[in-house]
């Protein structure tokens, strides 16, 4: 990950730049990534999750190697050199065990480290943080930092075996809970400097144990909470004067960045000034899918009034039906009336609408969606009234005529955000980029 540590090299030099990790295995979320990433001749930072990839197959019912093949083979397909693809791994460790014992979930994520590694994946963020099955809640400091150790010489091990560029790792023990906060936001608390000292400290000690000591240098980033955070109908934005005493502080560690997590929706300001301040990367996901669903709602509703509700693919109606009879993505998080769970079904910042995608009968409608557009090409002035920003880029032939690639252009919005306030300076402008898609 030699380009990755130049990057911050830059930022810890004084440079305002950063990196933005996209963290959605949507394939169109990914193809838009890909895209920007062409346009801005800039690298890519993709991750998965334990939960989306896994020697199981996760959520996506992809491996390691089955996932960093398919960005490939779409990398290939967009014309982006898979030199500018950089692929992490994200929240690796036991917790996708949590039901199981310690000692069985840290095996099983002994197996996730290699196969991650093995595959080509080279940013791991190891996440020991949460209990498994009879330990404390919380699980203490020293027993994250031992097992995220352990993990780490697994990954050493698995790199050995299969050369190429050394790993790089992140470490943190204040990971937002993923995809959303669950529960009430105005108590949350920005990091202290003290806790990150603490972290930083408890993990170095768990390296030099474990005969990491020359690794060390290569834990690029930790993860804090800077007091961003969104729940399923609210954002907390960043506000930099309660993190500033939290930024000063990693001013004095060599080689060390912070990694910021739940960043979306977040303000383009907002994103520029969490990179000022040393939060240099950003991850981004539910916001994709999100930006996904807007479009593909927008289209459904054109489909609708333009062919009629007989000929119509009714993907919403399908979703919902789905949803509804397949609950287990979202029963957990959602609550309230019924009318209130379909609210959240729909239009929840959380997007648990993003687990549901890759289902037959979904698909099937997004398929038909597509066809049916296609096949009778939409009025200006009714996409106007729906994607008004795509109508604007189509009228000015910057984004070309298909429906797909208005999907992707709404999506590549969102990361455009992110991309320039990473590398403020790069070739491209927004134009550009959006003409990448025509």
């Amino acid at each position: 990950m030699q380009p990755l540590l130049q990057l911050i090299r830059r930022h810890k030099s004084g440079e305002a730049v950063g990196i933005y990790s996209v963290c959605s295995a949507h394939p169109w979320g990914l193809e838009s990534a890909l895209l920007l990433a062409k346009a801005r001749h800039s690298a890519v930072l993709i991750e998965a999750t334990s939960n989306q990839v896994n020697q199981f197959g996760g959520y996506t019912g992809m491996t390691p190697a089955q996932f960093r093949d398919a960005v490939w083979a779409q990398a290939d397909r967009v014309g982006l050199s898979r030199e500018r693809v950089w692929l992490g791994g994200d929240h690796l460790g036991p917790n996708a065990w949590q039901e199981r014992s310690a000692d069985e979930a840290m095996q099983l994520a002994e197996t996730l480290i290699h196969d991650y590694v093995s595959a080509g994946f080279r940013k791991i963020h190891l996440d020991c943080s949460m209990s498994c099955l009879g330990d404390p809640v919380p699980l203490g400091d020293m027993e994250v930092a031992a097992r995220a150790a352990r993990l780490c010489a697994v990954a050493e091990n698995a790199w050995q075996q299969v050369g190429g560029e050394r790993p790089v790792y992140v470490i943190g023990t204040e990971v937002p809970v993923p995809g959303g906060a669950q529960e009430d936001m105005d108590g949350m608390q920005v990091t202290t400097p003290q806790a990150a000292a603490a972290t930083l400290d408890i993990h170095q000690k768990a390296w030099c144990k474990a005969g990491l000591d020359s690794v060390w240098e290569r834990v690029i980033a930790l993860v804090v909470q800077p007091g961003v955070e969104f729940d399923h109908h609210s954002v907390v934005h960043y506000q930099p004067e309660k993190a500033q005493a939290l930024s000063q502080f990693i001013e004095s560690q060599p080689h060390m960045i912070y990694e910021a997590h739940s960043t979306d929706y977040q303000t383009p300001h907002a994103y520029r000034e969490l990179v000022r301040d040393h939060f240099a990367i950003l991850k981004v996901g539910p916001a994709l899918t999100f930006a996904l669903r807007e479009a593909l709602f927008a289209l459904d509703r054109i489909d609708r009034e333009w062919n009629g509700e007989l000929k119509a693919a009714h993907l919403r109606d399908t979703l919902e039906q789905v949803m509804r009879e397949q609950p287990q993505q979202w029963n957990r998080y959602y609550h309230g009336s019924p009318h209130q769970q379909f609210i959240d079904r729909q239009y929840s910042l959380s997007d648990r609408v993003r687990y549901y995608w890759p289902h037959p009968q979904v698909q099937q409608a997004v398929d038909l969606l597509m066809n049916n557009l296609r096949s009778h090409p939409v009025p200006m002035a009714l996409l106007s009234q729906y994607l008004p920003e795509q109508a604007q880029a189509l009228n000015a032939g910057t984004l070309g005529q298909d429906p797909q690639q208005w999907v992707l252009d709404k999506i590549q919005r969102v990361l455009l955000s992110y991309a320039e306030a990473c590398e403020p300076k790069a070739e491209t402008i927004q134009s550009q980029a959006q003409g990448a898609l025509a």
